[in-house]
């Protein structure tokens, strides 16, 4: 009983022995054995591997192999050549293409690579910013910015520019880098804007300029209407000069049509035109509420018409 266990704790050792030297590499990944923290190996084929030595002798990490995306992560702004300040963000496609050289050069992960290769697009940018104006920023040299902080960036981590061309008939250039170990696939400018304290004044300058212009609208609207206003007024007074006029013409002829007439009564029957007359007299003197007239009606000669005898005496016909 006692050999049995030993069998089965050897088998147990020998296993545990086995599996500490098996290692598994996908095929998006490096794995580097290291001895002592020296780099003993580099795999780059996937499968299943050997190391010849168990940990903590020999260890394995893992770098990845695929293309990766390193975006601007700083809000620190740029000078322009017009002495304008702008903030850029960009992004950087890269991959790690000599895995030994990375290590020895730039750190055991991929975030010591996007942390030093930061910084070098960053300085990049900057220096190409200072030497451009906004406009050639936002449209002329755009793609020249770009091509220029590629290039800049591929001398400062050693490598060299290859220009190939794609599936779709394009011309791509990467930059193999052989002192950073890494390849820089391809830098791009995703926004240009001004910085906050820029912004907020071009907000500030666009508002009083839009303000401006509303006063000057609602001026000229109000210098309209006082034209349409005054156009109006002018043609409602010459309406009512115009009806006046008219209307003065039609009364004159009405008066004397009707001075006509009563002048032809007259000259028929001068008796019945003075009555008449009087009694129209009468009327307008008697028309208005509160009117008081103190008259003798024996002796004056407003009352005549009404003291006549001739008032009972029938108007004679005449021809």
């Amino acid at each position: 009983m006692n050999r049995i266990g030993f069998w089965l704790v050897s088998l147990l050792v020998v296993l545990a022995v086995a599996s500490s030297l098996l290692f598994v590499v996908n095929e998006r990944q490096y794995g580097v054995v290291y001895q002592l923290s020296e780099i003993r190996r580099v795999v780059k084929e996937p499968g299943l591997h050997v190391k010849w030595l168990p940990a903590p002798f020999q260890t394995v990490d893992y770098l990845d192999k695929r293309l990766l995306t390193l975006e601007s992560n700083s809000t620190e702004p740029s000078l322009t050549a017009e002495k304008q300040w702008v903030v850029i963000d960009w992004y950087v496609r890269w991959r790690i293409a000599d895995p030994e050289a990375y290590i020895r050069n730039v750190g055991r992960s991929e975030a010591d690579g996007a942390a030093q290769l930061s910084r070098v697009v960053r300085s990049a940018f900057q220096e190409e910013v200072n030497r451009r104006t906004v406009r050639q920023l936002l449209s002329e040299q755009r793609q020249e910015l770009m091509d220029a902080v590629l290039k800049q960036v591929s001398q400062s981590v050693g490598g060299s520019t290859r220009i190939q061309e794609s599936p779709e008939g394009e011309v791509v250039s990467q930059v193999v880098g052989s002192s950073w170990g890494i390849e820089i696939a391809d830098v791009r400018i995703t926004r240009v804007d001004y910085s906050k304290d820029i912004t907020e004044s071009v907000f500030n300058r666009m508002k009083a300029e839009r303000a401006r212009e509303a006063e000057r609208l609602r001026a000229e609207g109000l210098a309209e209407g006082e034209q349409i206003r005054a156009n109006a007024e002018r043609q409602a007074t010459m309406t009512r000069a115009e009806a006046y006029k008219k209307a003065q013409e039609t009364r004159a002829i009405g008066d004397s049509a009707a001075t006509k007439t009563f002048a032809e009564a007259y000259g028929k029957n001068p008796e019945f035109a003075q009555f008449y007359r009087s009694l129209q007299a009468y009327r307008n003197s008697f028309g208005q509420p509160g009117d008081v007239m103190v008259l003798n009606p024996s002796d004056s000669d407003f009352f005549k018409a009404m003291r006549s005898d001739k008032l009972s005496q029938p108007i004679p016909n005449r021809p």
